[in-house]
């Protein structure tokens, strides 16, 4: 009676069992065994890749509701993300009119990829791009906190280069449009220790309570070298600049003074204040 062995390497292609019957020490059966477990693998990987698709964007769409929370102040550990987010309103943004706007689906649209596409987004002057972005989208997600009808709480997504990389955050304003709520870098590659420290959350507090527009209404927000001084009046607009590291510090700077200028969501923020009177 043959064997199992004999009996499966019959049902083989013959260039296969030719291949296996070598000696193990052969330089065909070496590679066709390495070439041959790559190919496993791969299959494998590109197989889990697909399967676990749904959940990855399950998990970043969570992580991302995260983020717009702790901007919030709205954050809890021992509290369901989608539990706590019921009190946040999502509505698109047309920058240019300060208008909600239905032309993209808020559940779906994405302004990373919206950069990408001419017809979705815009190139910026090289003497209005002090958060170096190159492009910007025509509409912004954000996000109202609500309190019954009344809007408590606006988060707005901020990006901007720093020293070493674009980071992306959420600025959270409270309903006057002018008073920080909060703020949150969720993504950044900047030199941990020095510029990283911007996803610190000891640093991000910081910025609770300081004004960002001047008189004139005017971006006015400043990190500043140093220890803000609470004793004089400047000190509204201030914060403590992060220790060694200037270009960071600047970089965060320049990219919330421009999404709150005209050119990001000044004329939104301008028209939520005339509502709100």
């Amino acid at each position: 009676m043959p064997s199992d062995n004999k009996s499966s390497t019959s049902k083989m292609p013959a260039w296969i069992a030719k291949i296996l019957a070598m000696p193990n020490e052969s330089v065909q059966k070496t590679l066709f065994v390495a070439l041959t477990m790559c190919l496993v693998c791969s299959v494998m990987v590109a197989s889990a890749t697909v399967l676990l698709r749904p959940y990855q964007a399950i998990n970043k769409a969570l992580d991302r509701k995260k983020n717009i929370l702790d901007a919030a102040g709205l954050w809890q550990a021992d509290k369901r993300v989608d539990e706590l987010f019921k009190r946040v309103e999502t509505r698109v943004v047309d920058l240019a009119s300060g208008e909600y706007t239905n032309a993209v689906d808020p559940a779906t649209y994405d302004e990373r990829e919206a950069v990408k596409n001419p017809a979705l987004s815009q190139k910026v002057p090289a003497d209005q791009d002090i958060a170096l972005i190159k492009r910007k989208p025509k509409y912004v997600t954000v996000y109202l906190v609500k309190e019954g009808d009344k809007v408590k709480t606006i988060v707005l997504p901020v990006q901007g280069y720093g020293l070493w990389s674009t980071m992306y955050g959420f600025l959270a304003l409270e309903n006057d449009a002018n008073t920080i709520a909060g703020l949150k870098f969720y993504e950044q590659a900047e030199t941990p220790g020095l510029g990283g420290e911007v996803g610190n959350p000891n640093w991000q507090a910081l910025w609770k309570g300081k004004q960002v527009y001047d008189e004139k209404w005017q971006p006015h927000i400043k990190v500043i070298k140093g220890t803000v001084d609470p004793s004089k009046p400047e000190a509204k607009y201030q914060v403590d600049g992060i220790a060694g590291s200037t270009l960071t510090s600047r970089g965060v700077m320049n990219l919330i003074r421009y999404w709150l200028s005209e050119q990001g969501f000044g004329p939104y923020l301008t028209r939520l204040r005339t509502q709100r009177g």
